[in-house]
């Protein structure tokens, strides 16, 4: 299987960072075992801060291979960005399953609920036109610490995860199914985040294994989510 990571801020990280990515990778190589799976995509780096740009490539673990750092997520981009340049993505890297992360930087910055839920609609099209038998695997949003003090900012991120459920019961198929995630078992925008938004270790580790449950449990894929703090 070819793993795509598609995200925004939260998948790309920043310098210094593991990212939920690097411990996808940890779970895939155990579960999955090396030759049994890929991770594919056009872009490499972490987003450094200081330059205002994807260059670094300080990520928290030196050791992580090259090869599994491939991902298309971008600092600031949502499903506005992502819609249109999917296929070209999802054709070069023959990916053949996609775990997305989006909406947040959407709804804070982009679009309303209701636009951003039809730019999800557009990129699943588009996936599919790339490969018909794609399987995507999506994440709702996470409200962040805006929302505590944003009324209208937290009712927009719950419209927008009820549409996104009704965009994947809608559209998924045999060929090409859609899988819904749960929001990761025991987030906290306080203990698992180290800004209100961007994930420490503790939610790199919870944002993955709510990827890998929900392969696991829909789709047989892997197993339950081996991480360390799998059980925490």
């Amino acid at each position: 299987m070819r793993f795509l990571f598609v995200g925004d801020s939260m998948t790309v990280g920043s310098a210094g960072d593991f990212t939920w990515r690097y411990r996808m990778w940890q779970h895939l190589e155990a579960t999955l075992g090396e030759g049994g799976y890929a991770i594919t995509g056009p872009r490499t780096e972490l987003y450094d801060t200081k330059a205002g740009a994807p260059l670094s490539h300080a990520y928290g673990d030196p050791s992580f291979p090259a090869h599994a750092r491939r991902h298309l997520a971008g600092w600031g981009e949502g499903w506005l960005h992502m819609a249109p340049v999917v296929a070209d993505a999802v054709t070069a890297a023959r990916a053949d399953v996609l775990l997305v992360s989006l909406g947040l930087i959407d709804l804070g910055f982009y679009t309303d609920s209701g636009q951003t839920a039809l730019n999800v609609r557009k990129f699943i099209t588009a996936a599919r036109t790339a490969n018909p038998g794609v399987r995507m695997v999506l994440l709702p949003v996470i409200p962040n610490i805006r929302a505590e003090s944003d009324a209208p900012f937290a009712a927009e991120c719950d419209r927008f995860n009820t549409l996104l459920a009704k965009a994947v019961a809608d559209l998924d198929t045999g060929p090409s199914p859609l899988l819904l995630a749960s929001r990761p078992q025991g987030y906290d925008i306080h203990t698992d985040t180290y800004d209100g938004t961007h994930p420490g270790p503790s939610g790199e580790h919870r944002l993955a294994a709510a990827f890998a449950d929900a392969m696991h449990q829909a789709w047989g894929v892997g197993g339950p989510y081996a991480g360390a703090l799998a059980t925490v």
